[in-house]
């Protein structure tokens, strides 16, 4: 594996407490439950998938789980949108979980790339 797995799981970790944290706000001030949960869903699912990556059977599963992970990060930032531009979700708060979230799927598009070509070599 990459030294930057060490860094995609603590960067994914935090994430999913920010993402049930935003989860808990929102449920409790908003009362917005279908949209949030989703949220909750993708958010969390990437430290999940991030955390089975690093026992991955071999490089093709490691870049599977990585990969499932990136479209869990990069559906997490459609809902961030979509809780913004329906008023659930404040601009401030909105910035910051998204600037977090765009950094993991940068991350992890690096990381499935990075793994790939050395697979091809």
């Amino acid at each position: 594996m990459i030294v930057r797995d060490n860094v995609i799981r603590t960067k994914s970790y935090a994430f999913a407490i920010r993402i049930v944290n935003a989860y808990k706000f929102l449920i409790d001030s908003k009362k917005e439950y279908v949209l949030t949960k989703q949220m909750l869903r993708s958010g969390t699912a990437v430290g999940a998938l991030v955390a089975e990556a690093h026992y991955a059977q071999s490089s093709a599963d490691f870049v599977s789980k990585m990969s499932i992970a990136l479209k869990e990060a990069n559906e997490t930032c459609y809902w961030l949108n979509l809780l913004k531009d329906t008023d659930y979700l404040e601009q401030q708060a909105y910035d910051s979980l998204s600037a977090d979230c765009n950094e993991l799927v940068a991350l992890l598009v690096s990381i499935v790339k990075s793994v790939k070509s050395s697979i091809t070599k």
